[in-house]
């Protein structure tokens, strides 16, 4: 199992990476590269960030994953996933040591994809997503471009990659992962709001994407999800300011323009009503707890 692995001081590895061509980068998302692992005893990976988003499955084993100040207990058929720039850390238990198969991607719709099976920023963890025929696909696609040399194109690669989500988001698991299966606009609302909630939508826009009445889309959601969507923008959008507020160094306004916010008083006035502390105390506040 391990004939292609690298060996390293806290894990058996191989790494497969790509250089993505025009064509792949002309289109939504692309992958970077893809891999499979078998950690050791002392398998830690993290604190640290990544560039790209990251799919990661569980093959075997138990572990720990944190991210956004959320953890998750990782078991067989897990998936899980590190978003761009966002600090995660992840290990394995020391004796039920972790196998993982994972791929890496990048593109402006990369983050749709992701929330076409069920994973954005705020819900990275999802648990028995994997399934037999996922594994397979993913083992198959490695086999493919382990040896470019043997035919290997970048329209292959392209396609084994759209399909592995398209299999994922048919599967029965993440199917359940909708709210409502009869009414699956409510989910294409939701997915929108998930990436644009910074953009300036408004829930007219929202509704008119997911094809349906405003009032009708507003009441079926707030049934769905316990929140109205002018209430589940502003958590979207208070939940990405905290993180930038802790994880970087842009000046309160910058924070402000990030997500949404024409200037820092409209920023300021919204932050505090919904955490309860004006922006630059929160900063302080969560910066003396490290």
């Amino acid at each position: 199992m391990t004939e292609s692995m690298k060996e390293d001081h806290h894990e058996f590895l191989e790494l497969i990476f790509f250089t993505p061509s025009e064509f792949e980068k002309a289109g939504g998302a692309w992958p970077i590269r893809i891999g499979r692992n078998i950690a050791k005893t002392n398998y830690h990976i993290g604190p640290r960030t990544t560039p790209y988003h990251y799919l990661l499955f569980v093959l075997e084993g138990e572990g720990t994953f944190i991210q956004n100040g959320q953890r998750h207990a990782l078991r067989a058929r897990d998936a899980f996933c590190l978003f761009p720039h966002v600090p995660h850390e992840y290990w394995t238990d020391s004796e039920n040591t972790l196998q993982k198969i994972f791929i890496a991607f990048d593109g402006a719709h990369a983050a749709e994809l992701l929330s076409r099976i069920g994973l954005t920023p705020d819900s990275p963890y999802r648990s028995g997503v994997l399934t037999p025929e996922t594994a397979s696909a993913m083992r198959s696609f490695m086999e493919d471009v382990r040896k470019p040399q043997d035919g290997a194109s970048d329209l292959g690669r392209l396609t084994r990659f759209l399909n592995l989500f398209d299999r994922i988001a048919r599967s029965p698991a993440t199917k359940g992962l909708q709210p409502d299966s009869t009414t699956p606009w409510l989910q294409k609302g939701k997915d929108y709001m998930d990436i644009h909630f910074a953009g300036g939508i408004s829930v007219e826009g929202v509704s008119a994407h997911a094809g349906v009445d405003r009032t009708h889309f507003a009441k079926q959601f707030r049934k769905a999800y316990g929140l109205s969507p002018v209430q589940y923008i502003q958590q979207l959008k208070m939940n990405q300011a905290k993180r930038l507020l802790v994880q970087t160094q842009l000046s309160l306004t910058e924070v402000a323009h990030s997500v949404g916010y024409p200037d820092l008083f409209s920023f300021s006035k919204a932050f505090k009503k919904h955490v309860g502390l004006p922006p630059n105390r929160y900063r302080t506040a969560e910066s003396t707890k490290e």
